[in-house]
């Protein structure tokens, strides 16, 4: 068995803690005990509260990253694509949700929203993640467009926008109700209505 090394301990139980709860709610000290890290240690890989969070979320992104890769695949159509993003927003809710037992919602827009104005380090990571993200979305809109499904005019940034302000809201109207219930169903209705895809695409 892999032993896990202090600071992946720390970031492992940053995940855990402040997308459960909040930045703001969650000490340096309650990180250390749950992580039973000293102190010390603690400032031995991370300056701050802020650095580990920008670390958290990274780590998240990453341990994310070949899902994206194999689910906005170009071998495959961008209608497969989107209902592959469709799949992988909802199960990973799932998922947290059962190991959590609650819903947690998006950590990229949650910390950024909370503390992205107040510190830069957490602000430039989501800002980077949003951007790595982004990319994966354009290339599926830019072949919408080649098969006839957005206009050639259509303006992609104002779809990619509106595409991630509503997924981005209704992660958020879940973790404030702690339901999934109709979770899938919203996602899916909404990224279609926006991109003008019939509801069996």
């Amino acid at each position: 068995m892999t032993k896990i090394s202090t600071k992946d301990k720390l970031i492992e139980t940053g995940i855990e803690l402040i997308w459960r709860n909040s930045y703001g709610s969650v000490s340096v000290d309650e990180i250390c005990r749950k992580a039973g890290v000293n102190k010390g240690s603690f400032y031995h890989y991370f300056k701050s509260k802020a650095e580990l969070a920008a670390a958290v979320l990274e780590f998240h992104f990453d341990s994310c990253r070949s899902d994206f890769d194999e689910a906005f695949s170009p071998a495959l159509s961008p209608q497969q694509r989107i209902n592959n993003m469709i799949d992988l927003i909802v199960n990973k809710q799932e998922e947290v949700y059962a190991q959590y037992g609650q819903v947690c919602g998006c950590p990229f827009s949650a910390l950024g929203s909370e503390i992205g104005a107040r510190e830069d380090i957490v602000n430039t990571k989501v800002q980077e993640i949003f951007s790595s993200y982004d990319r994966y979305m354009l290339s599926v809109l830019r072949d919408l467009v080649e098969e006839g499904v957005l206009a050639e005019d259509e303006d992609l940034n104002v779809v990619l926008s509106a595409l991630r302000s509503y997924i981005m809201g209704v992660k958020m109207m879940a973790r404030v109700e702690n339901s999934l219930e109709t979770f899938r169903a919203d996602v899916r209705f909404g990224v279609l209505r926006i991109l003008g895809l019939p509801g069996d695409a």
